[in-house]
């Protein structure tokens, strides 16, 4: 049985911690200029993968 590959895109998107799967924040791409210094900020703190996606994001990185 050949080993399960991992989805490259994302192994580059996700960190695996301890107990959760880190994750970047959406909506930091482009058209900045008009978004508030607090949702910024807001938007560089870590976040984590949801409860009902961690099986799936698992399956992804091939956990």
């Amino acid at each position: 049985m050949p080993k399960m590959k991992s989805v490259k895109s994302a192994v580059k998107r996700f960190k695996v911690g301890k107990n959760k799967i880190k994750r970047g924040a959406a909506y930091r791409s482009h058209i900045l200029t008009k978004k508030p210094a607090k949702r910024m900020r807001d938007l560089r703190t870590s976040k984590y993968v949801h409860l009902t996606n961690v099986k799936a994001v698992e399956k992804m990185l091939g956990i």
